[in-house]
């Protein structure tokens, strides 16, 4: 009986998970609805952007709020063809979360404004990030 107990514990626990991480609660680039992405930098708009499917992604994959919701991104600018839909709590993969605090981009290693976050636009080594794999 303990047993069984523990088990619809646990599988209620594991199933509810996916859906508090849907957001990232205090992320300012999400208000009232309305999504904002991170700017373009001049030097990202002279490179081809790498499709969500295409198989040249190498890096940890971006977790951006955008207005289609949560999607799994090849940069944090969350370019067209660049994004597709999160698989988050279903597979497991290296990502860093896109948040905006205040004007200030950053990447987080969990969804989560309390975990370390980093300046995305900072210089090296400032605004490197282990991502996590989750």
């Amino acid at each position: 009986m303990k047993r069984l107990a523990l088990f619809v514990l646990l599988a209620g626990c594991s199933a509810a998970a996916p859906a508090l991480a849907q957001y990232v609660k205090g992320n300012e680039a999400v208000r009232s609805g309305r999504a904002e992405t991170p700017p373009l930098l001049k030097s990202m708009s002279r490179m081809p952007a790498c499709a969500a499917d295409a198989g040249c992604h190498a890096g940890p994959w971006h977790m951006v709020e955008t207005a289609d919701g949560l999607r799994e991104c090849t940069e944090p600018t969350a370019r067209p063809g660049t994004c597709r839909p999160s698989s988050y709590g279903s597979r497991k993969l290296a990502r860093l979360w896109v948040v905006k605090r205040g004007t200030t981009w950053q990447w987080c290693q969990y969804p989560d404004m309390g975990s370390r976050c980093v300046d995305m636009h900072a210089r090296p080594p400032a605004n490197l990030l282990v991502a996590v794999v989750q």
